[in-house]
């Protein structure tokens, strides 16, 4: 079951809820700071974290526009440009349907936005996979240094690279601890920022940060940094944070086609 807050709890919760997310991104933002450039290897062999696994989206804001299809024209919170908001003015999700484009929505740009499961594992020594059980789709993770390219699809082509902190000065100073893994993507295929018509272009690129930090109370929990650029579309950097929390086993996996609504 994915973990939601309850729109009618959100008042009395948002308070607590900002707290939390200003704990949660305060160490993550100052270990990025100290990273170099190369992270100190690639691939599996040079993890500085462990990814893999099974893990459940924790909806803990937006819950208004991730749990449910807002309407159309929802987009005030977004910094659209003029082209951007004429384009979501002409969404139509039975034309989506009717045209095979209902993974609008479930591209590189807001697959880690819809509720659901991922579950990540290495497909070989040089290539990250995550499986969406939302929309049933992949992507793929390449440490090499020219990954492949192919035609623009929904999941693009993204290269990876682990970040990882800097050492200490001073003689005796240990290796580094923590990291994480950054993700560009481009050669994308039109898509939607939320599933009522909010666009991006086949322009736009795509830059992640997955974070692997555990909370108080002990549960272990994947925070996914993403920031679109698509100067077409958006006035502006669209950047969000989201949480996803590590599961035992593959209880609820769901694996489900794509749809224009819900």
């Amino acid at each position: 079951m994915i973990e939601s807050s309850n729109p009618s709890l959100k008042k009395q919760s948002i308070a607590l809820l900002f707290v939390f997310a200003i704990c949660l991104s305060l160490p993550l933002y100052a270990q990025r700071g100290a990273r170099g450039a190369g992270g100190g290897g690639s691939g599996r062999q040079h993890a500085p974290i462990d990814l893999t696994g099974y893990w459940v989206s924790v909806i803990n804001e937006d819950w208004e526009f991730r749990m449910v299809t807002p309407d159309k024209g929802i987009y005030d919170t977004l910094n659209l440009s003029a082209e951007g908001r004429r384009v979501a003015g002409t969404w139509d999700p039975a034309k989506d349907e009717a045209a095979g484009e209902q993974c609008r929505a479930y591209g590189a740009a807001n697959l880690m936005r819809l509720p659901g499961r991922l579950h990540i594992t290495w497909e070989n020594d040089t290539t990250l996979r995550i499986d969406v059980d939302a929309g049933t789709q992949t992507r793929l993770f390449r440490f090499t240094p020219a990954p492949p390219r192919g035609d623009a699809s929904w999941q693009g082509d993204s290269r990876a690279q682990w970040q990882q902190p800097a050492r200490g000065r001073g003689a005796g100073a240990g290796p580094p601890l923590g990291g994480s893994l950054m993700v560009t993507t481009d050669n994308l295929r039109a898509g939607y920022l939320r599933k009522n018509g909010v666009p991006y272009s086949a322009n736009a690129t795509l830059t992640e940060y997955f974070d692997r930090v555990t909370a108080r109370n002990g549960d272990v929990l994947l925070v996914v940094t993403t920031i679109v650029n698509d100067p077409l579309n958006l006035r502006q950097p669209f950047i969000v944070s989201t949480q996803f929390k590590q599961q035992a086993d593959a209880s609820g996996w769901d694996p489900t086609p794509c749809s224009s609504t819900w």
